[in-house]
C-alpha cells in the first residue's frame, strides 16, 4: 500500500509538471484579416506584420521592400516570399534578407534565399529558415536574439529594360517552437525592438516610438523553458526507481528459522 501511495503521488506531480507545457504549446490563431497591403522602403519605415499574417505589396522591379515582425526566444522563424512578375520580362534574380533588432544580417539555416526567375516566368518564390532565437548571447556572437526582425526583399540581378516594371509581392512569417532544446542560461533585459533604449524624462514625449508588435502571449521572461518540465520528470522517475529498488532488495524480514537470540 505504501508503494501504491508513493506511485500515485509521483504520477500526480508528473501531471502537474506537464500540464503547463501542454498549455503553452497550443497553436495561436492566425490574424490574416488585418494583413498589411504595403511595404516600407527602409528599416525605419518597415511595415509591421505579425507571425501568421500574409502581407502583400505592390512595387517596381528595383525597389527595396521592407517588413518587420517579432520573434521570441525558442522560436525558429521561417520567412516565405513570393514575387509575381510581369507577363514579359528577362531573366532576373530576387533575394530575401533577414536582419535582427541590431540590424545584423542573419544567415539562413536552409531554404532558397536567392532564386533566378527565367525569362517570361510568372513568379519566383523564396524561403529563409533562420536559426533558433536565443534568450541571451555573448557580445561577440551573431546569434539571433529576441526582438524585432526585418525582412528586405529586392531584385539583385535585373536587365536595364525591366527596371521599374510593376511587381506584386507576398510575404508570410511563421515559426516553430523549439523550446528547451535551445534554452540558455540568462536573458536580455529588454527585447531588441526600436525605441527600447529611449526613456522619457519628466514625462516629456520622445521622438522615438516603441515597436507596436510583439508575440501574442508577450515577450518571454527568459527563465522559463520546458527544461524545467523534463527536470521534474527526471526527478520523479529517479524517485520511482529508488522506491522500486528498495522494495525489491529489502527482503521479507528476519528468516523464520533463525533463533531469537542469534
Amino acid at each position: 500500500m505504501r508503494i501504491t501511495r508513493v506511485l500515485s503521488a509521483a504520477l500526480l506531480m508528473l501531471g502537474l509538471a506537464v500540464a503547463p507545457a501542454a498549455a503553452d504549446s497550443s497553436p495561436s490563431p492566425s490574424a490574416d484579416g488585418g494583413a498589411p497591403t504595403q511595404a516600407g522602403t527602409s528599416f525605419r519605415t518597415a511595415t509591421e506584420i505579425d507571425q501568421g499574417q500574409t502581407a502583400t505589396a505592390n512595387g517596381s522591379a528595383g525597389d527595396y521592400l521592407y517588413w518587420s515582425f517579432p520573434a521570441d526566444a525558442g522560436q525558429r522563424p521561417t520567412v516565405e516570399a513570393k514575387v509575381k512578375l510581369p507577363d514579359t520580362h528577362a531573366a532576373e534574380t530576387w533575394q530575401v534578407d533577414v536582419y535582427d533588432g541590431l540590424r545584423r544580417r542573419q544567415a539562413c539555416q536552409y531554404g532558397a534565399q536567392t532564386r533566378t526567375a527565367a525569362s517570361g516566368s510568372a513568379s519566383v518564390e523564396l524561403t529563409c529558415v533562420l536559426r533558433t532565437v536565443r534568450a541571451w548571447s555573448e557580445a561577440w556572437a551573431n546569434d539571433p536574439l529576441p526582438g524585432t526582425y526585418y525582412i528586405r526583399l529586392t531584385v539583385v540581378d535585373l536587365a536595364t529594360s525591366d527596371l521599374g516594371l510593376p511587381v506584386d509581392a507576398e510575404v508570410r512569417v511563421g515559426s516553430k517552437d523549439i523550446g528547451g532544446a535551445a534554452a540558455v542560461d540568462g536573458s536580455l533585459a529588454e527585447p531588441l525592438v526600436p525605441g527600447i533604449a529611449v526613456t522619457s524624462e519628466d514625462d516629456e514625449p520622445t521622438s522615438a516610438v516603441l515597436s507596436g508588435i510583439e508575440p501574442d502571449d508577450g515577450w518571454s521572461s527568459g527563465w522559463w523553458s520546458d527544461r524545467w518540465v523534463w527536470t521534474a520528470v527526471g526527478g520523479v522517475l529517479a524517485a520511482l526507481a529508488g522506491v522500486g529498488g528498495y522494495a525489491l532488495t529489502r527482503g521479507a524480514g528476519r528468516p523464520p528459522r533463525v533463533p531469537p537470540g542469534a
